[in-house]
Parts: structure tokens; C-alpha cells; sequence
């Protein structure tokens, strides 16, 4: 399976990264979101997980270009972020993420996140 992670802070990306090469998924990696805008259109990765605070443009608004593409329905997007205010969660899933994983995220709990929001057992 090909995870895109689309996550701007090198040590979040390299503990996700570490986490899901580990359990033998293929990592792609976007430090923008433009960047990952354009890695998802090309590369057609099985998940997103999508950081919400991105140095180009928000989180919500990658998703939205995403979703709206040919590619963006069927690709399970998981909000990985430190935005853990009241309603965040419920805002970035009627948004059309399919989860939302809050930061810092436990290593030991991870995984089975991700895979329970997707559905790979």
C-alpha cells in the first residue's frame, strides 16, 4: 500500500515515515501542499495522511483540490494535526476527510489508527 504524507515538520515526518516503512507500507513524501497536490494527481497513492497547517496553503484547501479531481473520491484522507480545538474534528470530517489523528501522535497507537480508518486488518 502507498501512503502520501503531506506534513511540512521533518520529525513528524520522519516518525510517520519510520512508523509506516516499518509495517512495510511504500511512503511518498510532500513537504507543501502544492507539492502534495501535485504527488496525489501523479502518483495515485493508496491514503493521504495530510497535515492542516502547511506553509503554502491550508490543509483544507489541499483536500478540497483533491477531493474535486479525478483522482480525490475513493482515496482515503486522514487529518494528521495539532488542530485539537472543539470541532475541529467534526469541521475536517464534514470537510471529507475520512479521519482525523491528533498531534503528537503516539507511535504505539498510530498504526492502528491509520489502519482502522482505512480498513486494512
Amino acid at each position: 500500500m502507498r501512503v502520501l504524507i503531506i506534513e511540512d515538520n521533518e520529525n513528524n515526518m520522519e516518525l510517520i515515515s519510520f512508523i509506516l516503512e516499518s509495517d512495510g507500507y511504500q511512503v511518498l513524501k510532500a513537504e507543501s501542499g502544492r507539492q502534495g497536490i501535485e504527488l496525489a494527481l501523479q502518483e495515485r497513492p493508496d491514503c493521504i495522511l495530510l497535515d492542516i497547517q502547511l506553509p503554502d496553503i491550508m490543509g483544507t484547501e489541499v483536500l478540497t483540490i483533491i477531493r474535486k479531481s479525478e483522482i480525490g473520491k475513493p482515496i482515503p484522507v486522514i487529518a494528521v494535526t495539532s488542530y485539537a480545538m472543539m470541532g475541529d474534528r467534526e469541521r475536517l470530517l464534514s470537510a471529507g476527510c475520512n479521519g482525523y489523528i491528533e498531534k503528537p501522535i503516539d507511535p504505539m497507537l498510530f498504526l492502528r489508527q491509520i489502519k482502522k480508518i482505512i480498513g486494512d486488518n
